[in-house]
C-alpha cells in the first residue's frame, strides 16, 4: 500500500529544489559575467599601456557632481564607480548571503561547516604568506589583499571545464566564495575603515531605522527604499567606514518571507533577481575597466617594498589559497568534524582551492583601501592580475587532468 510522503518532508524537498535552482541561476550569471570581467580587464591593461594612457587616467578623474541649490557634492568618476555603483554589487552579495543563510548552502551548520572552515583556511594561509614576505608597516597593510576570491571569475573558469565537473564541486566553490565575501566585508569594516565619526553612524542608523519602519508598514515596492538606502550610504561615508558596505547591510536586512496574501516572491528573491544581471554585466565589468589599468612600464619594482608586495600577493593567491583550502578541509575530515560532500573528491577540493586563488575584483577593492602609496598599489594590482591569471590557468590544467583521469578509470 502506498503511503503519501509527510507534508514536512515534501516541503523540505520543495525548499531544497528551490534553493538549488536559485544557486544554479546565480552560478550561470556569474559564469557569464566572468567572461565580461576578463574582457574588461584586458581592455583596461591594453589601454593603460598604450600611447593613449593619459586618456585612460583622465577619464576616471573626470569630476561628476550633484547640486541642490547652494549644496554641491562633486567627486571623480572613479569614486562614483568604486563607492557608488559598487554599493549595488555589495547589495546583491548581501542578499545572496541572506538567502543562503535562510534556505541554502549556509542554512545549517552541517551544510556550512566544510566550506566555512575551508574558506577560513583560504584566508589565513595567504595572509601568513604575505606577512612572511612583507615586513614594513606600509607593506603590511596589504595582508588582506590575497585573501579574497572573485566569484564571477572562479565560477566562469569552472564553467570552461564543462558539465563533467560534479554539481557538488560547483556548489562547494560557490559557497566558499560567498563565505569569502562575508569575510572580506568584515575585514574591510574592521581593518580598512577610518576613524569612526559618531555623527555618520547616527545618520546610517537613521537610514536603517526607516528601512525597518517601511518593512513593518508593508511597503513592498523597491523604489521607496532608495531614500533610506541613500541615507545609510551617506552615513557610512560620513562615519569613515566604506560607504559601499551599506549595500551589504541593506541586503542582509531584506526580508526572505513572501508578503502575506500577495502573489509576489519574497523581496530578497525579487530584488536580487532584478539587480543581479546589472551588477554582473555592467557594474563589475565597469569596476574592472576602471581599476585594472596598471601601467606595467611605469610600475617601479625597484622602489622600496614594491617587489615584495607584488610577489607576496601573487604567491599567496597561487600557493596560499589552495594550500589553506586543502589543509583546512583535510583537518576537518581527519578530525571527524566534517566530511566531503557526495561526489567531491580530494582532487575536487584542490581544484576549488586553485580557483579560489582568482582574487580579482575584491582583491583590487581591498588593495585600493590598503595602500595610499601609488607605487605599492600598482605593485599590488600587478600581483593580483598575475596571481589570478596563474591560478586560473593552474585550475584549468588540473581540472582537465582530473577529468581525463576520471574518464580513463571509468
Amino acid at each position: 500500500m502506498h503511503h503519501p510522503a509527510p507534508a514536512s518532508s515534501t516541503r523540505r524537498a520543495l525548499l531544497a529544489d528551490r534553493a538549488y535552482a536559485a544557486f544554479a541561476r546565480f552560478a550561470r550569471i556569474e559564469a557569464a559575467s566572468g567572461i565580461l570581467l576578463l574582457i574588461a580587464a584586458v581592455i583596461a591593461l591594453t589601454w593603460a599601456n598604450s600611447p593613449f594612457e593619459h586618456s585612460y587616467h583622465a577619464l576616471w578623474h573626470t569630476p561628476l557632481g550633484i547640486r541642490l541649490g547652494d549644496l554641491e557634492f562633486s567627486q571623480p568618476l572613479h569614486f562614483w564607480i568604486n563607492d557608488g555603483l559598487m554599493t549595488l554589487f555589495f547589495l546583491v552579495v548581501g542578499m545572496e548571503i541572506r538567502r543562503e543563510i535562510h534556505d541554502g548552502a549556509l542554512s545549517t551548520m552541517r551544510q556550512a561547516s566544510m566550506p566555512l572552515v575551508a574558506a577560513m583556511g583560504g584566508v589565513i594561509a595567504p595572509a601568513l604568506i604575505f606577512i612572511t614576505l612583507n615586513h614594513e608597516p606600509a607593506q603590511l597593510r596589504g595582508w588582506a589583499v590575497p585573501t579574497a576570491t572573485d566569484i564571477a571569475f572562479a565560477v566562469g573558469v569552472l564553467a570552461l571545464l564543462g558539465r563533467s565537473i560534479p554539481a557538488n564541486v560547483r556548489i562547494f566553490l560557490l559557497a566558499l566564495a560567498i563565505i569569502d565575501d562575508v569575510i572580506a566585508v568584515l575585514i574591510i569594516a574592521l581593518f580598512y575603515s577610518g576613524g569612526i565619526d559618531i555623527t555618520g553612524v547616527a545618520v546610517a542608523a537613521l537610514g536603517m531605522l526607516v528601512v525597518v519602519l517601511f518593512q513593518r508598514s508593508g511597503v513592498v515596492s523597491a523604489l521607496p527604499y532608495c531614500i533610506p538606502g541613500i541615507i545609510t550610504w551617506a552615513g557610512l561615508l560620513i562615519s569613515g567606514a566604506h560607504p559601499a558596505l551599506a549595500g551589504v547591510v541593506l541586503g542582509l536586512m531584506t526580508p526572505v518571507i513572501a508578503p502575506v496574501n500577495r502573489d509576489l516572491p519574497a523581496p530578497v528573491t525579487r530584488v536580487q533577481q532584478a539587480l543581479h544581471p546589472w551588477a554582473a554585466f555592467l557594474i563589475m565589468p565597469l569596476f574592472a575597466l576602471a581599476n585594472a589599468g596598471v601601467g606595467i612600464a611605469g610600475t617601479d619594482l625597484a622602489a622600496t617594498g614594491s617587489l615584495a608586495v607584488l610577489s607576496g600577493v601573487a604567491i599567496a593567491l597561487v600557493i596560499g589559497k589552495p594550500l589553506g583550502v586543502f589543509a583546512a578541509s583535510w583537518l576537518m575530515v581527519r578530525s571527524g568534524l566534517g566530511r566531503l560532500p557526495v561526489g567531491v573528491t580530494w582532487a575536487g577540493i584542490l581544484l576549488i582551492g586553485l580557483l579560489g586563488g582568482i582574487g580579482f575584483t575584491m582583491s583590487v577593492f581591498i588593495a585600493m583601501l590598503a595602500f595610499d602609496d601609488a607605487t605599492l598599489l600598482a605593485a599590488a594590482k600587478l600581483g593580483i592580475l598575475l596571481g589570478s591569471a596563474v591560478a586560473a590557468l593552474l585550475g584549468l590544467a588540473w581540472g582537465w587532468m582530473s577529468m581525463r583521469r576520471q574518464r580513463s578509470t571509468a
